[in-house]
């Protein structure tokens, strides 16, 4: 009788145990803080970003924080938003298990402009590569930059406390750009978001997110000295701040694969700048204002870094208990740039995803007796992904390209298709999104040989010319010269067009004094043989300015543009 009593009690510890495996949300309390996340992570990142990348070393002062403006939250223009746009998409047209190929078609597609990790990505994407293997180190020397760290918000906010969701999805879009550090970091903050839903208790969102990524892997251990120093140093941010920067920064000690790839900068580092995301939710307590400030004030990626952490905390807090200051302004209306989506369709294609998920990961959606919809989440084991450092990586698999049919849906070149020829004739330039109608080798037109013959990518999305030398200090004898001696330079160059086929054009010159912008047609009708162009600029502080030409559809109209004599000339 006592066995079996002892059997009975177990039994009934298991059933409660059962019962107690399911997390309830209300779709009203989801809906509150699903668009409290959305609508946080646009103030972070519009308040922070009059600031990016201005502040290296140094802590913004407070009186450089700039004050808060209604209209800030409006970012659907910026690209750390927009990007994330492009992986709900492909999942909207081809479900959420969505393959990599063809979410690496969809990336390779974007007509945006990238930098870093993603834009290496999207370049051996477009290369015939297909992901995971475009974020390998082997062909992606930023990959364990920030790219996808602050992209992975979407990743967690679809996922309320659903952490192997968020995981999985790091799993396939975090890839197709990054690797190691770089993935775990994005499965962090997805983590963060999924766990804020159930706890306001920053510390535990913390170490929820924790349990998302290999506990060897550096970044977990960039994370832990952050708490660590929060507790030795509760009230004084500096502190923790510094030690940071004396760790991650100032030394490589810790950085193992910035040690083996010094072409990657480390102040781009996902570590680094997961670290100010962590910073600024544990000393901003709760506060919205303060979460944000402390995440900026941190500099190096200034508006990224604030929006992960107030995204994070406004998904705890949820979108009625916001500060009217983030909600005011708020144009609800107004596309996100590169996308077919406005807030309220992000509202949307959010729910019908973590309805998904939340039966998917063996949870259910029931009503409550007044008739309202709950999510009962199953609380599953969670499992991180596999430990693989950028700097010891996985095998490279070569044979893991696009056939021709799927290759043929991608439709822009690779800078790499045209950089032996750039190195040649236009030393300093790249040439990004050219369409397929391009040309990839030089012609001669019109008396001038090594012509490039480039369209555009699509109506909507131009190619471009990029010239990616920013220091200068050597001169065209290779005799090194100061930033004192150089003090301007020019830009020259050539343009033709077909008869009947015109095409237009802008070049930017972008500097600290101030941009220059041109902007014209080349019609071979007005324009009888080749165009010259010549534009001056200055150099400050040995920096030159941004120089870009872009190549753009006429009326909708892909027509090729005929370039030749790129060249800058210092002085």
């Amino acid at each position: 009788m006592r066995k079996y009593l002892i059997i009975c009690v177990i039994t009934a510890l298991l059933g409660c145990s059962q019962k107690e495996s399911y997390r309830k949300i209300s779709i009203d309390e989801y809906r509150d803080k699903m668009k409290g996340a959305w609508v946080g992570q646009m103030a972070g990142v519009g308040w922070g970003l009059p600031t990016e990348f201005d502040f290296v070393d140094v802590k913004i002062p407070a009186d450089k924080v700039p004050a808060w403006e209604t209209g800030m939250i409006n970012q659907q223009g910026n690209d750390d938003l927009f990007v994330e746009m492009t992986f709900l998409s492909s999942m909207e047209k081809y479900g959420v298990d969505v393959n990599y190929k063809q979410a690496g078609i969809d990336f390779a597609n974007t007509g945006y402009g990238l930098w870093a990790a993603n834009r290496m990505g999207r370049e051996n994407l477009r290369s015939g590569m297909a992901p995971p293997e475009t974020g390998h180190p082997l062909h992606n020397p930023n990959c364990e930059d920030i790219d996808y760290q602050i992209e992975a918000d979407y990743s967690g906010i679809i996922a309320p406390g659903m952490p192997n969701v968020a995981i999985r999805l790091g799993e396939k879009f975090g890839r197709i750009m990054n690797y190691g550090d770089g993935v775990y970091g994005g499965q962090f903050v997805g983590g963060m978001y999924a766990a804020a839903y159930f706890t306001n208790d920053v510390e535990e969102i913390i170490r929820e997110g924790l349990k998302c990524i290999p506990q060897e892997c550096n970044y977990a251990k960039c994370v832990k000295d952050v708490v660590s120093w929060h507790s030795e140093f509760p009230d004084d941010w500096e502190k923790c701040w510094e030690r940071i920067m004396d760790k991650y920064f100032r030394t490589l000690e810790n950085q193992p694969f910035h040690q083996q790839n010094r072409d990657a900068w480390v102040g781009i580092d996902a570590k680094i700048n997961g670290a100010f995301i962590v910073l600024g939710l544990l000393y901003g307590e709760g506060d919205m204002d303060q979460t944000i400030i402390y995440s900026m004030r941190c500099g190096l990626d200034s508006d990224c870094n604030p929006s992960n952490a107030a995204g994070i905390l406004a998904t705890t807090m949820g979108y009625n208990k916001l500060p009217d200051k983030f909600k005011s302004g708020l144009d609800a209306s107004k596309k996100f740039s590169y996308s077919d989506y406005d807030f309220n369709d992000l509202l949307r294609v959010s729910e019908f995803f973590t309805r998904e998920f939340v039966i998917r990961e063996g949870g259910k959606i029931v009503k409550d007796a007044e008739g309202t919809e709950i999510f009962k989440i199953n609380t599953n084991k969670v499992l991180p992904s596999k430990f693989e450092p950028a700097y010891d990586p996985g095998p490279f698999d070569e044979t893991n390209r696009y056939d021709s049919a799927a290759y043929s849906r991608i439709v822009a070149y690779s800078f790499k298709d045209f950089a032996s020829h750039l190195d040649l004739i236009a030393p300093g330039w790249k040439l990004f999104s050219a369409g397929k109608q391009s040309k990839t080798e030089l012609v001669r037109l019109d008396g001038r040989e090594d012509v490039l013959v480039i369209s555009p990518m699509s109506a909507e999305r131009s190619a471009y010319l990029e010239y990616t030398l920013q220091k200068i200090n050597v001169n065209d004898d290779g005799v090194e010269q100061t930033a004192e001696e150089l003090g301007s330079g020019l830009v020259t160059f050539f343009l033709n067009a077909e008869e009947g086929h015109p095409w237009d054009f802008s070049f930017t010159v972008r500097g600290r004094e101030g941009s220059k912008i041109i902007k014209g047609t080349i019609d071979r009708s007005e324009v009888k043989h080749w165009k010259k162009v010549e534009v001056p600029f200055e150099i400050t502080d040995g920096q030159l300015p941004k120089i870009k030409l872009d190549i753009q559809a006429h009326h909708g109209k892909l027509n090729n543009a005929y370039i030749s004599g790129l060249s800058v000339s210092l002085k």
